[in-house]
């Protein structure tokens, strides 16, 4: 039984479908879930919702203009920033109940400004090199699982 409550921050997603296997994910890891910035799709997306199933009433979900807002309401909280631009591995840190883990938009990924203003908090997911990212809601998944492993 999963004990743990972490906090996954989508910054500007564009894929519907992504964001609605996240929901999922959320609704089976007891997440929340907050989308951030301008959405590349509508909320009532029929791909997002399908993707999603009908786990969007067990998933908290918020919305933030952007991520300045978040963070200022969350003060006290941790922010972990998932890119490929990183050399710190997730796997060297240690996650804690109400961490926030930011994921940039599928095509671009996270800023190079937030990155470079969060650089011991900047984490990637090793990939062999030359090939692109993984897909987001697998990277996702990898590590809200790992944050939760280390958490019981």
């Amino acid at each position: 039984m999963i004990k743990s409550k972490f906090n996954i921050v989508l910054f500007e997603p564009e894929i519907p479908q992504n964001t609605g296997n996240i929901v999922r994910l959320c609704a089976c890891t007891g997440s929340r879930l907050f989308l951030v910035g301008k959405l590349g799709f509508s909320i009532s997306d029929k791909y997002l919702k399908r993707a999603g199933l009908d786990y969007w009433k067990s998933v908290d979900i918020t919305q933030y203009e952007n991520l300045d807002t978040l963070k200022s309401d969350y003060k006290n909280s941790r922010f972990f920033y998932l890119t490929t631009k990183s050399k710190n591995v997730y796997t060297d840190y240690s996650f804690s109940d109400g961490d926030f883990f930011v994921f940039g938009p599928e095509t671009r990924g996270i800023p190079e400004s937030i990155l470079n203003a969060n650089p011991d908090y900047s984490i990637t997911i090793p990939m062999i090199k030359g090939q692109r990212s993984l897909n987001l809601s697998n990277s996702v998944a990898i590590l809200i699982y790992e944050a939760i492993r280390q958490n019981g």
